[in-house]
């Protein structure tokens, strides 16, 4: 601004008439580019909302095919637990009572229903276009997906994980450009 004023004739105001016929054409061209501008904005919109959507969309796919690798988990931290125990001698209902314990530690179904309800929210806040609401919800698919994570204890689980994380961190840059 210092710079543009030191110019020659910078403050200095000529008042020059101007025929309503060029005012008209102003103000009709300033009229077409704001609705370009607004146009624009809307499409820019649409196309970051079906981004969005689409984000959600992988984490519900990869949410789905948890199920798929819970019995299995359940399964392999038993054998593990057993093999562990391998040549002594236990007393047998003790380890049940503590394996029923350890498992219901490892449970996830809480966090997949708490997933799920966060991803349905997002889709609905989006829909109304409440965009700041958008980062807050994100923050917390990111703890439901973190803490699937470090109940996981299965390979593929994590892989599951990693995928939605990765789809998470694209949301939430994107949403950066909703506010």
């Amino acid at each position: 601004l210092a710079m543009a004023l030191r110019l020659p004739d910078a403050t200095r105001s000529v008042a020059e008439d101007r025929t309503e016929e060029e005012w008209q054409a102003v103000s009709e061209a300033l009229e077409g580019a704001l609705a370009a501008f607004q146009q624009f904005r809307l499409d820019e919109g649409k196309a970051l909302a079906a981004d969005l959507v689409a984000q959600v969309d992988a984490i519900e796919q990869a949410l789905r095919e948890v199920p798929r690798y819970e019995s299995e988990r359940i399964q392999t931290v038993k054998e593990r637990l057993l093999r562990g125990l391998e040549g002594m001698e236990y007393n047998q209902d003790r380890y049940e009572q503590e394996l029923v314990h350890y498992v219901e530690k490892l449970d996830i179904n809480e966090e997949k229903v708490r997933l799920q309800a966060h991803l349905n929210y997002f889709r609905e806040t989006l829909a109304e276009g409440q965009g700041r609401k958008l980062g807050f919800i994100s923050q917390e698919m990111g703890r439901e997906i973190n803490t699937l994570g470090s109940k996981a204890n299965h390979a593929e689980l994590q892989k599951l994980v990693v995928g939605m994380k990765e789809d998470l961190e694209k949301i939430k840059e994107q949403v950066l450009n909703v506010y």
